[in-house]
């Protein structure tokens, strides 16, 4: 059931990381920044002008910005900036829903006449991350979760929008159908070959056309959108539903060597099988992703007979999905490979142990985060990571 007023805010830093570079060096202040080197993990609202976003290769975005100034990430900077981010946030209400660690969701419906209306709280938010953390950060306004993320995502960069209950089909109808949440390249392209370039035209079909266009799955919750039907709270506390960890490879040869990209997942795998163990979790279904050079994607998953947290479990699941992905690989090259556990199960649930490794499997997991936890993430590597430059790992709200 929807609520009476605009009331959830959804509270976006701007260009993170960029934003962080550009606040701890006043000699980037004004400049085209990009963080990372060969893929642009992020950039700044002057490099963006030339065209730059995120995720594209070096190749790209030195023809688009040539001058650009490149940082290397710095993930300590990022954590310390981002915890003092959702202190202001949990200062402001006791309802906050981190969606990633530079974004939440806060209900303020039971602060009126406490903290004032829903802008004047929004207001005061603002002005706390600038005063507090020294950062520009965007906030939407709205009855529900969605639109108050559309909403912020209009009023960027370092703007406050609020979309009332009488305006928001008006407001959000004329808005391209990217800005539906979910709709990535693959689904814009299939909207708009069909004609379907706005949010409003998409809210003209009866559900029955969208879900035979896009699935059902797809179809209903496109539609529901469309009409700004979301009737999901801001959920506080909630645990993940899946542990996953990604990896940018850029437009680069790299993208379809098998051997590499193997060697890539195999850093993710042994990335997410630590973040479950340290948070008490195990899970049943190894996802992998992948996104081609043409911006499509493809998601390719196994469900295990059993929960587990096991490395080389996870590792051969995933290992047995990129094989299998292969001709897809070799035919289009990727840009970018992930993988996740999902369908997660609370500490203590029976663990899978590969037939090979049964006598070790658990004992050598605990050993080697025992080493990691003392001299840190890369005293311990793979073999076939030797060599090889790591992996970015942004930091992430808590498992």
């Amino acid at each position: 059931m929807l609520r009476d007023g605009a009331t959830i805010l959804h509270a976006d830093l701007d260009a993170f990381y960029a934003s962080v570079e550009q606040r701890d060096n006043p000699r980037l202040r004004g400049l085209p920044v990009i963080v990372g080197g060969g893929v642009a993990l992020s950039c700044s609202y002057e490099a963006r002008a030339f065209g730059v976003r995120g995720g594209m290769g070096a190749g790209q975005w030195r023809k688009l910005c040539p001058g650009a100034v490149v940082v290397s990430p710095r993930i300590s900077a990022y954590s310390e900036a981002s915890k003092a981010v959702f202190e202001v946030f949990d200062d402001t209400t006791p309802l906050v829903e981190g969606i990633s660690i530079d974004e939440a969701f806060l209900d303020v419906g039971g602060l009126r006449r406490v903290s004032g209306t829903p802008i004047e709280i929004a207001a005061r938010l603002r002005a706390a991350v600038r005063a507090k953390v020294d950062l520009p950060i965007t906030v939407g306004v709205a009855r529900t979760k969605f639109l108050a993320k559309v909403a912020s995502g209009v009023g960027k960069p370092d703007g406050l929008l609020v979309v009332e209950p009488d305006e928001e089909l008006a407001f959000l109808h004329p808005l391209p159908v990217e800005r539906l949440w979910g709709v990535g390249p693959v689904t814009s392209r299939k909207l708009r070959d069909r004609g379907i370039d706005t949010v409003g035209q998409v809210a003209g079909l009866a559900q029955e056309s969208l879900v035979a266009m896009l699935g059902g799955h797809w179809g209903r919750h496109l539609h529901a959108l469309a009409h700004n039907r979301d009737p999901r709270p801001v959920t506080v506390g909630r645990r993940r539903r899946s542990i996953g960890a990604q990896h940018a490879l850029g437009f680069a040869p790299a993208g379809k060597d098998l051997a590499s990209i193997e060697a890539t997942l195999f850093g993710l795998v042994d990335r997410v099988a630590r973040r479950m163990r340290s948070a008490g979790r195990v899970g049943r279904t190894v996802v992998l992703r992948l996104r081609f050079d043409d911006s499509s994607r493809a998601t390719r998953s196994h469900t295990l007979p059993r929960a587990t947290s096991h490395t080389e479990t996870i590792a051969v699941a995933a290992s047995r999905l990129l094989a299998a992905a292969q001709p897809m690989i070799e035919q289009q090259g990727i840009t970018l490979v992930g993988v996740a556990v999902a369908n997660l199960d609370r500490d203590g649930a029976v663990q899978l142990r590969l037939p090979f490794n049964r006598h070790t499997g658990g004992e050598l997991d605990a050993a080697l985060d025992d080493v990691r936890e003392r001299f840190g993430s890369a005293s311990v590597t793979r073999a076939a990571l030797l060599g090889r430059r790591a992996a970015f790992s942004p930091p992430m709200l808590p498992d």
